[in-house]
């Protein structure tokens, strides 16, 4: 029987980083999974969360449930997504009285699963038959790290790449600043942690930074196009998405 699961895509990636969404599809595909897209899908309510406006994130809440209900499985290609909806979802739930919507989300939250932790955790695949012949260093985004502990999955995955060259990332586990509204909100400090992160990561001599949140990818990537340092960001599903076809092969 093929394995199905569908694909939730956030709506950071939706609008900025659409290739990271088709990247992932090749790559469930390549490995036999049925890939499903619920196209009334929309965002997780994360921003809401973060800034104090939970109660603006209900109804996003009841409309993921909505959306994603008929699914045996839901891979997520965002960590902090991932994060959202397994710490905040059910506790959010349960204040809305909502009984109903409080068993549906206990049933569903569950079956989320962040894109890594789902090729090696739940598929137990590390190698999807991918090459990328570059010096590459992995950071650990912190919804990733702290909440999800899916370190291992990335690395795992990573080091079966062909060619690739996985270097050391110096105080990987160090914040890269983003932190969405912080940023914002507190641009000096965002700015002060980010100049480490990219001193680390010129220390580390890698070619390319792998991640698996373009959010902290889209910070990190423009300290280090302001810098001039010629390297460059990838999420996790691109690389592994690099020359599985004929025709990047």
């Amino acid at each position: 029987m093929t394995r199905k699961a569908s694909l939730f895509v956030s709506c950071f990636n939706d609008v900025l980083y659409p290739e990271t969404a088709r990247s992932a599809i090749r790559v469930l595909e390549k490995i036999g999974v049925e890939v499903e897209f619920p196209s009334n899908q929309t965002c997780c309510g994360q921003i809401h969360i973060n800034t104090g406006y939970s109660g603006m994130a209900v109804p996003l809440v009841r409309h993921f449930v909505d959306a994603f209900s008929g699914s045996k499985e839901i891979v997520a290609i965002s960590g902090s997504c991932t994060a959202t909806i397994r710490e905040h979802y059910l506790r959010m739930a349960e204040k809305t009285g909502d009984l109903e919507l409080v068993e549906r989300t206990r049933e569903l939250v569950p079956r989320v699963f962040e894109f890594s932790e789902y090729l090696t955790g739940v598929l137990g695949v590390a190698d999807v038959g991918s090459s990328y012949p570059h010096r590459v260093c992995y950071h650990p985004t912190c919804h990733s790290l702290r909440s999800l502990h899916v370190w291992d999955s990335a690395i795992t995955l990573l080091k079966a790449v062909r060619g690739l060259e996985l270097v050391d990332l110096p105080h990987a586990e160090q914040c890269c600043g983003f932190g969405g509204t912080f940023s914002v909100k507190n641009s000096a400090m965002s700015s002060a942690i980010l100049a480490d992160k990219v001193a680390n990561i010129l220390a580390s001599g890698a070619e390319t930074v792998v991640a698996l949140d373009n959010s902290c990818l889209s910070n990190i990537a423009g300290a280090l196009k302001r810098n001039k340092t010629g390297v460059s960001v990838m999420h996790l599903a691109e690389v592994l998405a690099h020359g599985i076809d004929r025709e990047e092969a």
